[in-house]
């Protein structure tokens, strides 16, 4: 693969030079700039609706300038009484306009006041709100998720990690595109509009703090670019990558990818095995998809179960894994199961079946 040299690269960047942001999940709320435009043309509608009362009671008007009131003199008015600056060169003189006044300009004057008052104090209200539950939400993260792309890849690899017991709390999205970051907050994880390639934006998803990393972008060069990214933030965290190229999976793994997954050789193996033989394709297809027939299971070996081999197990044992090593179930090394193993079973699909993580720290070169 022919990755962009630093002059691309730098041009990438400033092409991709918007305003990166984290947006939390939140009830569908409209956004400041149209409340404000609504306000606005509310109070506009509030200032005509005086206008008019005051010009079709003219006669009970009298101006100082000319003694008489034409519209431009009942908006003027209109302005001057709902602002309450008032300079009393047009006065209501008959009794009705008087009353008019009282029981009508007066609360029309108070609605006014209400109305661009409130706004103001709205929008500030909630972008404090905002800011608090942001620096709130940095300082409670830890062990989280980072999922890099919210395309079909990202999509279903949250669905499953979710599946397996990840709160969505714990999942926050990276991508360039605001309408898939609406998506996300939309389903209830936090996002983070921006490019991943940057380490800024990856700061801002709390990388540095992540336990397990999903790699899932459209392009090969940009999995390697943000895998090289991530894994300079955070030595500690399991990443696992997505390509397109079977050939350009050695490359994620030099940049520092615990896992590659080859998407376009998964699916032509797949195809192939369809087939060959239609019923180990649905067999297979049945065990990627999570939380329906058969699943595959990691999960910690049960003191019960310690000095027995594989074979020997309740559940059916495909692996195990030992320290940084998985071993098949007919492996000779194997032997008798320790109680630091870990295996990986294949059991029927229930809602208790959950995969527990493996928290220990792996090793990178």
């Amino acid at each position: 693969m022919k990755l962009p040299g630093h002059d691309a690269i730098a041009r990438q960047a400033d092409e991709h030079l918007v305003t990166h942001r984290v947006k939390l999940p939140r009830k569908v709320v409209e956004r400041p700039i149209r409340q404000v435009v609504k306000r606005l043309v509310m109070a506009l509608a509030v200032l005509v609706a005086t206008a008019l009362i005051v010009y079709a009671d003219r006669e009970g008007y009298h101006d100082n300038a000319d003694g008489s009131v034409d519209l431009l003199d009942a908006f003027y008015y209109a302005t001057v009484t709902l602002s309450t600056t008032g300079y009393g060169d047009i006065t209501p003189v008959s009794d009705g306009a008087r009353f008019a006044n009282i029981f009508v300009i007066t609360p029309l004057r108070v609605l006014f006041l209400i109305i661009l008052v409130g706004t103001t104090l709205e929008v500030l209200t909630e972008r404090t709100r905002e800011e608090w539950r942001l620096n709130r939400w940095r300082s409670v993260l830890r062990d989280h998720t980072v999922v890099v792309g919210f395309g079909t890849k990202g999509r279903s690899a949250i669905q499953t990690v979710c599946a397996t017991g990840l709160k969505k709390e714990q999942v926050v999205v990276v991508d360039p595109s605001s309408k898939a970051i609406d998506a996300a907050t939309a389903e209830g994880f936090a996002g983070v509009v921006g490019d991943a390639t940057r380490s800024e934006v990856l700061k801002r998803a709390e990388v540095h703090k992540a336990r397990q990393i999903i790699i899932a972008p459209q392009r090969d060069d940009t999995a390697v670019l943000v895998t090289l990214t991530a894994r300079q933030l955070n030595r500690g965290a399991k990443i696992v990558a997505a390509v397109r190229e079977e050939e350009n999976a050695p490359l994620l793994r030099q940049s520092g990818a615990d896992a590659v997954i080859t998407s376009s050789g998964a699916a032509g193996r797949l195809l192939g095995l369809s087939v060959l033989s239609p019923a180990a394709g649905m067999v297979m297809e049945d065990l990627i998809q999570q939380g329906s027939g058969l699943d595959l299971v990691e999960r910690p070996v049960v003191r019960g179960e310690v000095g027995k081999t594989p074979r020997e197990t309740d559940d059916l044992v495909v692996s195990v894994v030992r320290g940084h090593r998985v071993l098949g179930y007919d492996d000779p090394s194997v032997g008798a199961l320790q109680l630091t193993d870990r295996l990986i079973t294949i059991v029927r699909a229930t809602p208790g079946n959950q995969v527990t993580p493996d928290t220990r720290p792996l090793p990178h070169g």
